[in-house]
């Protein structure tokens, strides 16, 4: 049993950063992959058994997904950083009250965020100007999804926990699982009972429902630092205080992504179904190698998080460093093939030759660009992981928000720049753009602070 504690849960202030940064990515980086699958698949099955604009459907609304989600996704970035520190402190009652107020958060609010987008799902859409050919299918699909959102963000405070304490296998086996029962349903669902773009939205609640299960089971059975004992359960709002201190800012980093990502979909779907298709497609796509970095950015922030807390200087530079160099690896190997075989990767979600030139136009801008957003992201958590919460959001909110709206309502309306390549554009820009600011920030950030143990607040 010892030896199983040692594999399973790493020590993130010693040894081979390098390797270890990597160990600890790699499973988050393989369940964010099968997720992304999966939902490549849905796209998929719907795309040849589904009616002719499932894809188009499931595609429009991701951007508003993210942008009513991620808020309170983003929220479990607290739990992560407060959860390590007091791993790396072993510091057992605090992580017993940051355990018992996120699990209980996480459902709180995923019912009430659930319920909301359920009811707001069809007015938003049509903000969206979602074409009326597809709207009605896309409102079906958010309604349904909505019902799973509970689950879903108990999965994500959950392995958050787990995650923190140097445990990514655990939470990459319920993943892992509740995804292929995804597929399966799908498959039923879909092909068996025609269900089309309803059958896909059910089949994810399932799967949802069956991860955040799984996770409370995984708590509950507990490790050295906690257990989750549902009689026990109550909020320590000074646990909830510097989760939402910390949280929020991230939350609202993504939120503000999300907003830009809503209005740059509403112009997509003003140039017709047949761009939809491809953006979608193309959008898909470049899902896997985003998660493979963001993975990576994910470890950064738990190791940088990890040695701040101790006063390691060297190692939170090493950690930020090691981080750098993976995404540049990974962002080029998955990059790179995914270039090379895009246009039969595409031709998986559509038959239409004009959506796979369009698609493909995309995919190559942003894929072979993409290592720009990885670094980002790896320089945004690091900031985040040495407590500067608010710092990265405002950042990031002028450098990729409010510059891609400004693109948007300037160069996207100029009439000959009115195309789905002028959009994709305004992506890497914003990256390169807001990735040198967060670097100059951390080097300020370096002059300024003295690295010594922390006493957790």
């Amino acid at each position: 049993m010892k030896n199983s504690k040692k594999e399973d849960n790493l020590d993130m202030t010693s040894g081979n950063l390098f390797k270890k940064i990597l160990i600890f990515a790699l499973p988050i980086m393989i369940s964010a992959l099968l997720h992304l699958f999966y939902n490549a698949a849905d796209l998929i099955i719907c795309g040849q058994f589904g009616s002719d604009n499932s894809v188009a459907a499931i595609s429009n609304t991701g951007s508003l997904i993210n942008l009513i989600v991620e808020l309170f996704i983003g929220l479990s970035v607290g739990t992560n950083v407060l959860m390590t520190r007091a791993y790396t402190l072993k510091d057992k009652n605090r992580a017993q009250r940051i355990l018992n107020t996120s699990v209980i958060f996480s459902i709180i609010t995923g019912i009430i965020v659930g319920l909301f987008g359920f009811f707001m799902s069809g007015i938003f859409l049509k903000w969206m100007k979602t074409p009326s050919d597809v709207i009605d299918l896309s409102t079906s699909y958010l309604k349904i999804y909505f019902l799973g959102l509970p689950f879903q963000l108990l999965y994500n405070f959950g392995a958050a926990c787990q995650r923190s304490c140097g445990d990514t296998k655990k939470p990459f086996y319920i993943l892992a699982l509740s995804g292929l029962f995804n597929v399966g349903f799908n498959i039923l669902f879909v092909v068996g009972f025609n269900m089309d773009v309803k059958g896909v939205a059910i089949a994810t609640v399932i799967s949802q429902i069956i991860s955040g299960l799984l996770i409370i089971l995984l708590l509950i059975k507990g490790n050295s630092l906690y257990k989750l004992r549902l009689k026990q359960l109550k909020i320590s709002g000074e646990a909830l205080k510097n989760i939402t201190r910390i949280g929020i800012p991230a939350g609202v980093q993504s939120s503000v992504f999300a907003i830009a990502n809503v209005l740059i979909q509403s112009s997509v779907n003003s140039l017709g179904t047949i761009v939809m298709d491809a953006d979608g497609a193309a959008s898909s796509i470049e899902g896997f190698v985003y998660v493979c970095m963001n993975a990576i950015a994910q470890a950064c922030l738990v190791f940088v998080s990890a040695n701040y807390a101790v006063g390691n200087k060297e190692n939170v530079k090493k950690s930020i460093l090691y981080s750098t160099i993976q995404c540049f690896i990974f962002s080029f190997v998955v990059g790179g093939l995914i270039i090379l075989f895009g246009k039969q990767l595409l031709g998986l979600y559509t038959d239409n030759p004009e959506s796979i030139k369009i698609g493909y136009i995309r995919l190559t801008i942003l894929v072979s660009t993409y290592f720009l957003c990885g670094i980002l992201d790896v320089f945004s958590f690091s900031i985040r992981g040495i407590g500067y919460s608010l710092l990265p959001m405002i950042v990031t909110a002028f450098g990729c928000c409010v510059y891609r709206v400004i693109w948007v309502f300037t160069v996207f309306r100029v009439e000959k720049l009115h195309t789905n390549l002028t959009l994709s554009l305004c992506y890497p820009i914003s990256w390169l753009m807001t990735t040198t600011v967060h670097l100059i920030t951390l080097i300020i950030l370096f002059k300024r602070i003295k690295f010594e143990q922390l006493e957790i607040k």
